[in-house]
């Protein structure tokens, strides 16, 4: 994991969301053990705690599941679940913005098929 932190949100965040990007991009699969609490504190100089933290809030979020003596593991079906709130996360939050950019720009006929300004004709 990329050592480098924002100041936009808590460190235990940035952990949890890297962690998150990796399941996304396929990178840990279902069944597939996360990195140890310890590699990543030492890796991304950060406290133990805070790693642990992150790996708490995707143990609370159903993401993965902790098997005592051998580690955090991803829950099978965790990357539809993932995915389902980023669409809708991205559906709610993001698109209108986005769609209201293009309609602005006159971009809709190029990028989404259908005609900036009702044309009038019928």
């Amino acid at each position: 994991m990329d050592p480098e932190w924002n100041d936009s949100q808590p460190i235990y965040r940035q952990i949890r969301d890297r962690v998150v990007a990796m399941i996304l991009d396929g990178l840990l699969k279902e069944g597939d053990p996360l990195p140890s609490v310890r590699n990543v504190a030492t890796e991304s100089r950060v406290n133990p705690l805070t790693v642990l933290k992150a790996y708490q809030q995707l143990t609370d979020e159903g993401l993965v599941e902790k098997r005592r003596g051998l580690g955090m593991f991803v829950n099978a079906g965790a990357r539809d679940l993932l995915l389902a709130a980023e669409r809708d996360r991205f559906l709610t939050e993001q698109w209108p913005e986005i769609f209201a950019t293009i309609q602005r720009l006159g971009l809709a006929g190029d990028l989404l098929g259908k005609p900036d300004k009702p044309t009038g004709k019928g």
